[in-house]
């Protein structure tokens, strides 16, 4: 059995569960979320002590792998509809920025001969229960960034859409140019030096 996966999971409260079979719900302040547990893994709720149990229904290899990453993920439902999750992304380069147009995500990240000031170079849709949140809408030089944060209650879809925006302009690694999670650390290297010999 797995160590992680013999912890309960504690419900704050405000955090409805319901547990039909293998399906799992949560629902709260931040939203609502279900999954479907493997069939080797089933999970009980006790409403008076407020803990979710997970168990492995066998001793195989398979169910021994599941536990612990199925306990994770039902803790992780409950954090993120509780508390929800976030992540800073930081754009750096002169000219850089990023606005929102309704549902969508508008970047200008350097891109030579695509976009111009009134028509933004890249326009990504927001999926459903993730929300965007400009903080600074334009860098400034080489060393204020512009900044927004990406929140919702499903870890999964954050990382996935913040992942997919930083993969558009991933930091270069001479200026430190493009796109970059918060607290990121970019491995620079030094431009080339050329010498000047004398005749």
């Amino acid at each position: 059995m797995s160590r992680i996966g013999k912890k309960p999971v504690a419900v704050p409260d405000g955090v409805k569960v319901e547990i039909t079979g293998q399906k799992c719900r949560v629902s709260g302040p931040k939203g609502e979320l279900d999954w479907q547990l493997p069939a080797v893994i089933s999970a009980q709720y006790d409403s008076d002590a407020r803990l979710i149990s997970i168990a492995a229904g066998a001793e195989s290899k398979q169910a021994r792998e599941l536990h612990g990453t199925s306990r994770s993920l039902v803790a992780g439902m409950v954090e993120g509809v509780s508390q929800g999750f976030s992540k800073r992304l930081l754009i750096y380069g002169t000219g850089y920025g990023c606005t929102l147009q309704g549902r969508e995500l508008c970047l200008n990240v350097g891109f030579m001969g695509r976009g111009s000031k009134d028509k933004p170079q890249f326009r990504i849709p927001i999926p459903e229960g993730v929300e965007v949140d400009i903080e600074t809408p334009a860098a400034r030089g080489d060393l204020e960034p512009a900044r927004f944060v990406v929140r919702g209650c499903s870890k999964q879809a954050v990382g996935m859409f913040a992942a997919e925006v930083r993969r558009i302009r991933p930091p270069e690694p001479y200026k430190g140019k493009g796109i970059r999670y918060d607290n990121e650390q970019v491995r620079r290297k030094q431009g080339k030096a050329f010498a000047s010999g004398a005749a």
